[in-house]
């Protein structure tokens, strides 16, 4: 019997090249299209899960720091109103003693019906008055939440601002006032809140001296090219070496123990707020019974 030898190239070619497209058909067949798709259905959504996930952590994470942005400039407003509490006391004062020669020149010029004293009477009014207007004024703007653009500041005439803001002259309190700048020395900073601190420092020191005779010395020199140091001295009472690293924190104040004083805890912490966002640093050093030196390092912007 014959042999019958069965081809290996058309017909194996044909079928083999008819069952690949078979293969391709079904691969993309609507019923394929889905079984393949069924177990990949949740891959798609988890990437835009995770997204959703994310995008509510980053809203979350905004507004709590704009709460923190807010409760900061909350938390300097406080410390300003506390700041004008301490003033207003001395303002009080003041407005007192300065009414009192008005009131009496007024009082006299009427009951003795003299012209020449009623005239002097109403020149001694309008410079008291104009006095009490620059004191209010100084506090009003110590008390502003107002925040000024970042310029070139004198720094003698920033120092002599914050101690007009003191309202009392402190010769009044048996204090001698000293300061060692240069005219000509600036740096730069925001006025309104380097006034703040400068005011904070002057006011610490005049309670540290407790009214006994003392000296605040404020000094102010060029570091270098990009640097300006001034520093803030008094030989009052001093802070405990225990103290120091405590002191700028928030709410601590040292004049917890001392009678007939009282304080919130927040100025310094400010102090050291305001000074690093200026670029700076604020540093102390003490001894109990000889005094405090603070001494701040800011950009002179040359």
């Amino acid at each position: 019997m014959q042999k019958t030898r069965v081809p290996r190239n058309p017909r194996s070619r044909t079928l083999n090249t008819q069952a690949s497209r078979d293969h391709e058909a079904a691969s993309s067949s609507p019923q394929s299209a889905d079984h393949s798709h069924a177990p990949r259905s949740s891959q798609p959504s988890e990437p835009s899960h995770l997204n959703d996930t994310e995008l509510r952590l980053q809203e979350q994470f905004d507004y709590l720091e704009a709460q923190f942005e807010r409760l900061k400039d909350q938390t300097r407003q406080a410390q300003r109103l506390a700041s004008l509490g301490t003033a207003a006391t001395m303002l009080a004062h003041e407005f007192n003693n300065l009414m009192s020669p008005v009131v009496g020149y007024a009082q006299f010029a009427i009951d003795s019906k003299d012209p020449e004293l009623m005239a002097k009477a109403l020149r001694i009014t309008l410079k008291q008055t104009g006095i009490m207007t620059a004191m209010s004024d100084r506090i009003l703007g110590l008390a502003a939440n107002e925040v000024s653009a970042v310029q070139r500041v004198n720094i003698k005439e920033a120092i002599d601002d914050a101690r007009e803001c003191l309202i009392r002259d402190l010769s009044k309190d048996n204090i001698e006032f000293i300061t060692e700048i240069d005219k000509s020395l600036t740096f730069l900073a925001d006025p309104r809140q380097m006034q703040q601190v400068f005011f904070n420092l002057l006011s610490n020191a005049r309670q540290a001296i407790q009214h006994r005779h003392g000296r605040i010395t404020v000094a102010a020199e060029r570091i270098d090219d990009e640097t300006v140091s001034i520093s803030f001295r008094d030989n009052g009472s001093g802070i405990p070496s225990d103290s120091l690293d405590a002191i700028f924190g928030e709410f601590y104040s040292t004049k917890k123990d001392r009678p007939g004083k009282s304080g919130i805890g927040l100025g310094l912490s400010l102090c050291r707020d305001i000074v690093e966002e200026h670029r700076g640093t604020i540093q102390v050093a003490s001894e109990v019974g000889k005094g405090t030196i603070f001494t701040l390092k800011l950009p002179s912007g040359s």
